[in-house]
């Protein structure tokens, strides 16, 4: 779902807010006629409470769109605000993080990863699960387990997490210990 669209179940409450909408301008209508015509007491009572009913709903249904439109706008500008950040950061360390790209590349090469270890470590790194890489791989979910735990073997790390720590651990490290 893209942000500021309308989601399938924010149609669904409109559409029910529009048909409690309907409802209701139909039973006003039925109401203001059957008042004229003298129609007994209880025909009036149902069609009231069917008319307060059917406004009741179509005011909350539109009370809760409203607020979640508040939301996703608020979801929009957070995003907006987090992606020119994350731009800025690149800009700002873009060559920190190419030294650190070619240090992780040296490092590869040094453990005589393949090609393809080498790729499903870049992208261990960066976050992605094994089902995510498949996908972008177009392989099966168990090749790039298969070949992640090679890399890991080449490395002589147990996993995923020490792969991260391997790169970042020196990064990481509080001021007094990097004087």
């Amino acid at each position: 779902m893209q942000i500021g669209s309308i989601s399938g179940s924010n149609r669904t409450s409109l559409a029910l807010a529009v048909v409690f909408g309907l409802i209701f301008v139909l039973v006003a209508w039925d109401l203001l006629s059957d008042y004229g015509e003298g129609v007994n007491r209880l025909h009036v009572l149902i069609e009231s409470a069917v008319l307060l009913i059917s406004g009741g709903a179509m005011l909350t249904l539109l009370v809760q769109l409203l607020q979640h439109r508040r939301r996703l706008n608020a979801m929009s500008t957070r995003l907006a605000s987090t992606r020119e950040e994350a731009a800025r950061w690149r800009s700002e360390y873009r060559e920190v993080v190419a030294g650190l790209a070619q240090a992780i590349e040296a490092q590869f090469r040094e453990w005589q990863l393949s090609s393809a270890e080498a790729e499903i470590g870049l992208l261990l790194l960066k976050g992605l699960g094994l089902k995510e890489i498949a996908g972008l791989r177009g392989t099966s979910e168990r090749t790039v387990r298969d070949q992640a735990q090679s890399a890991y073997r080449k490395a002589g790390l147990a996993g995923r997490a020490e792969l991260a720590a391997f790169f970042l651990e020196d990064l990481l490290l509080s001021k007094d210990l990097r004087s």
